[in-house]
């Protein structure tokens, strides 16, 4: 059994099934037993490094599962997040684990449901509030047993509504502001999930080279084609997906200061979706290798999680921690052998 199996073993008994795409309510989780303490950015927000009013600094992160499909696309909010984890799910389709903390957002989604990697990336956060439109009754006692705080569908509904003009099943949105309002207090304050350099300095990482950029792909059925462009006049890496410019609802490409790829391998969990695919699950526990993009540079480099608690550390290959530019991050979860860099 992997580290991040046996991780992901004590997380939760019941741990290995992955939710479907039913929309199913969890049950309410259970307060926690203790309260880890947050462990504050110097001079900036824990998940951007940048300046953060005070009101939103005391507040708890807001995860947010938000659909990558053609379908779902585009996306609403995902431009104001503080982080975005991409994740692969059936069939080669990836979804989106969206963060807030810092900035708020008027309209968020297509929301959608969870899958078993949600867990394990987001129990780091000291019990941060998770907005998804349901799962099936395994992974839904799963997250009743984690340390996520359900502000689901099944939970909230007056928070979540339908928009018109979009496919069912991609209709559903809430906001940012109706999410954390009247959420319940057993969440915390997010502990600081990067190292940052200070604004203006260049990322010095050891082994750090210049590059335009990386591309990868999530491969089943069919295929999500990713791509991440180095654009020097504004200082961000530009996404193309499946070879046009991935834009939000209001016409923005999505452009953060940095973007993780995080190798990893997936289990399957044995649930299946509705078509009959296999769900599957990252192995967020343990180490493998990480290229951090920044500042129109490339680090290799090697990442390393303890425990499903514990927050990933993106090492160099000196071991010193890599610093991104203060901003928004993109991580990404592909499997070995899967990426390349840009000529």
């Amino acid at each position: 059994m992997s580290a991040a199996v046996a991780a992901a073993a004590i997380l939760s008994a019941a741990c290995g099934g992955g939710g479907g795409d039913d929309d199913a309510a969890a049950p309410d989780p259970e307060a926690p037993t203790t309260t880890a303490p947050a462990d504050p950015a110097p001079g900036g927000g824990p998940l951007t490094g940048l300046p953060i009013e005070e009101a939103r600094a005391g507040r708890p992160a807001l995860i947010v599962k938000i659909d990558n499909a053609p379908k779902g696309r585009p996306q609403a909010g995902i431009n104001q997040a503080d982080v975005v984890l991409e994740e692969m799910v059936e069939g080669g389709i990836t979804r989106l684990a969206v963060v807030f903390h810092s900035q708020d957002a008027a309209s968020v989604g297509p929301v959608r449901s969870a899958r078993t990697t949600d867990i394990l990336f987001g129990t780091a956060l000291n019990r941060p509030l998770f907005a998804y439109s349901g799962a099936n009754a395994t992974f839904a006692g799963q997250v009743a047993s984690s340390a996520l705080v359900d502000v689901g569908q099944g939970k909230s509904a007056g928070d979540y509504r339908r928009e018109r003009g979009r496919p069912q099943t991609y209709d559903l949105f809430s906001s940012v502001p109706s999410l954390y309002d009247g959420a319940p207090t057993t969440a915390g304050v997010p502990p600081r999930l990067f190292t940052y350099r200070a604004e203006g300095q260049p990322l010095a990482a050891a082994g750090a080279a210049p590059t335009n950029g990386v591309s990868m792909s999530y491969k089943a059925n069919v295929t999500t084609a990713v791509a991440w462009a180095w654009d020097a006049p504004s200082g961000t890496w530009k996404r193309t997906q499946n070879g046009s410019p991935h834009v939000d609802a209001d016409g923005a490409q999505v452009a953060p200061r940095n973007v993780v790829v995080q190798f990893v391998s997936y289990r399957d969990t044995g649930q299946k979706d509705r078509s009959g695919a296999t769900v599957p699950e990252a192995d967020l526990v343990g180490e493998g290798d990480v290229w951090v993009f920044s500042d129109g540079k490339v680090a290799e480099g090697r990442w390393r999680k303890a425990s499903a608690e514990a927050v990933t550390e993106y090492l160099d290959k000196a071991g010193t921690p890599i610093g991104l530019t203060p901003g928004q991050t993109w991580i990404e979860l592909p499997q070995p052998g899967t990426a390349r860099l840009a000529g």
